[in-house]
């Protein structure tokens, strides 16, 4: 059973939300504002985040950059436009994948187990590539020897990428392996962890040797 932190202020979506989530086998905590979230979160800490972008208050970009600035926790924001600035404002503030409202229970519930399933997938052994380490068994990354911390998320894309050296996947390839859903509008997941992910672990995020952009088509591991 995973620990769901709900952040939602209708209490209309929230109360359904929480009776959806609860029928899948989830435990879930519902608040009504950014604060009491991030007050809930330090008390007892979820296993993940479900944010709604417009809060009264703290709004959700808000939130999810303190928990981003905290620490891995897994965040999915809810926003009511999927067309416009909110999504990729939501990505780029640290969020692992969006949904947009009405939001279906069910659909938010596959969105979760995919999350969450990024966070545990170990493979085999210590791997080194150039200055950069991937240990798969630990699921853990270091650069130098120091430790980078990496968001479930930022850490699945890296070990998809890492896996084939060379190889170029495509945005529809990632969705699927990383995201586990595959509707090509959401490509901006991709490139918007891609963003955060070479932020992280490249000298120049700008000309990167790690996470390297095939334009036109996708991305693929270095360094070559």
């Amino acid at each position: 059973m995973s620990r769901v932190l709900l952040i939602e202020d209708d209490p209309a979506v929230r109360r359904g939300l929480e009776l959806g989530l609860s029928q899948q086998g989830h435990q879930v905590h519902g608040v009504e504002t950014g604060e009491a979230g991030l007050d809930r979160l330090r008390a007892d800490p979820p296993d993940v985040v479900v944010l709604d972008l417009m809060l009264p208050g703290m709004n959700g970009f808000e939130v999810c950059r303190r928990i981003r600035a905290g620490g891995e926790l897994p965040v999915i924001v809810l926003t009511a436009r999927g067309d416009d600035i909110d999504v990729v404002a939501g990505l780029e503030a640290g969020a692992d994948d969006y949904v947009v409202k009405p939001v279906r229970a069910r659909v938010l519930e596959a969105r979760l187990r995919a999350v969450l399933r990024r966070t545990a997938r170990p493979q085999a052994d210590l791997e080194r590539h150039d200055r950069l380490s991937i240990d798969r068994a630990a699921l853990l990354v270091a650069k130098d020897g120091e430790p980078v911390r990496l968001t479930p998320t930022e850490l699945r894309l890296l070990l998809e990428l890492s896996a084939s050296p060379g190889r170029v996947h495509s945005r529809q390839q990632l969705l699927e392996s990383v995201w586990e859903h595959g509707y090509l509008g959401d490509s901006r997941l991709v490139d918007a962890c891609v963003q955060r992910l070479r932020a992280k672990i490249e000298d120049e995020p700008a000309a990167p040797a790690y996470v390297q952009t095939v334009r036109g088509f996708g991305y693929r591991f270095g360094p070559l």
